[in-house]
């Protein structure tokens, strides 16, 4: 289960607790405990990829929300 869904304090920003998870997930990694490396470095390797995409799916749905009331506005 997401960590999101503990009792945490929300963040208000969109999307916060997926971003939470992806955060902890990276500072977990081995790749940051174990090889000393930064958690973008471990990013863009590759590790906590299905956070990293659901994150992103999460961030692109408030874009597309956001351009879906604008073009109804506009037509």
């Amino acid at each position: 289960m997401p960590r999101y869904y503990e009792d945490k304090e929300e963040d208000g920003r969109a999307c916060g607790g997926v971003r939470e998870d992806l955060r902890l997930c990276l500072l977990d990694s081995p790749c940051v405990l174990q090889e000393k490396k930064s958690p973008r470095q471990c990013l863009r390797e590759g590790h906590c990829r299905s956070l990293q995409v659901t994150f992103f799916a999460c961030k692109r749905s408030m874009v597309s929300a956001g351009w879906r009331a604008r073009m109804r506005l506009c037509s």
